[in-house]
């Protein structure tokens, strides 16, 4: 058994913003919801997201004899993700301005589970963030990181919206589990929804993603009805930056989050692949190209 208080000082010291712990079991709700979801066509061309359905609400199956999920959360607000004057083109999420989160949070995890191998020895994990089916947000909400906001994302009342999450699915109890946060919530507030351009968010706290400019100009083309897409060429923050939580969180305070470039000094039709690659070669906008940048631009 692994005391909460040495993972919770072990992962701060590796960089996250929050920590917590919560037992395997398997999310049934949470899958009944989602299965609604993608019957309803709101995944869009991300057909990937209709496989390892068991997987992503058991984390049983993902790890054998996995007992406990040590989630995680690190910020990534910078100046860029408080948005873009009216009329701008070429606007880039904020995430993705920095080095790929995929690549510095499994390096994150791997050292927190070093740190937790010091203590027990026998210890086999897994870490995930985003791109392996887990329910993300569901997790960090159990592990008392905040509440799901109606733009579909977890909100901490002290870090607002701009934070990436992680797991660590791990074959050790701890000595205390994480609580979820009580009596919280967005209120009458629905800024998120009336910022987006093409009414993707629905009623249910959930993103019709055919609507969505962050999926409409990063996975695949959809050949369905053309949107909006406000100026934005990869991502889009428009349903967070007017979020009243992240008007007050504090900047990011891990390096590895600090934006490589303003997006607003590069000409975007003119760039070649090389000066790309010098840019942007180990952020996510290689996950979209060059070519597909221009096009949406």
């Amino acid at each position: 058994m692994i005391p909460k208080k040495f993972i919770t000082n072990a992962a701060t010291e590796v960089g996250f913003d929050l920590v917590g712990v919560v037992p395997v079991e398997p999310l049934t709700k949470e899958r009944n919801c989602y299965e609604e979801w993608l019957l309803a066509g709101n995944h869009s061309s991300m057909a990937y997201l209709e496989r390892n359905r068991e997987k992503r609400f058991d984390a049983s199956l993902l790890v054998e004899g996995a007992r406990s999920i040590v989630v995680c959360a690190v910020s990534y607000l910078s100046p860029f993700s408080r948005g873009y004057a009216d009329g701008v083109r070429g606007k880039v999420a904020s995430y993705a301005l920095a080095r790929d989160y995929h690549l510095t949070i499994k390096e994150m995890l791997a050292e927190l589970a070093e740190r937790l191998k010091t203590i027990a020895p026998s210890l086999k994990f897994r870490a995930f963030t985003d791109s392996a089916p887990v329910a993300e947000k569901t997790l960090a909400v159990r592990a008392g990181f905040g509440w799901i906001g109606r733009q579909s994302l977890v909100v901490n009342p002290k870090l607002g919206t701009m934070m990436l999450l992680g797991e660590l699915v791990i074959n050790e109890t701890v000595d205390e589990y994480s609580e979820p946060m009580r009596d919280v919530g967005c209120g009458s507030c629905r800024r998120c929804v009336e910022s987006c351009p093409n009414s993707a968010i629905l009623d249910n706290r959930l993103i019709d993603t055919r609507r969505c400019i962050s999926c409409r100009t990063i996975e695949r083309e959809w050949e369905g009805e053309a949107v909006n897409l406000d100026g934005w060429i990869f991502g889009c923050d428009a349903c967070q930056s007017v979020c009243p939580f992240n008007h007050h969180a504090p900047l990011h305070r891990y390096p590895k989050f600090d934006p490589k470039f303003d997006p607003m000094d590069i000409d975007w039709e003119s760039l070649t692949e090389e000066e790309f690659s010098t840019i942007a070669g180990d952020t996510p906008l290689t996950r979209a190209g060059l070519e597909r940048i221009r096009k949406n631009l």
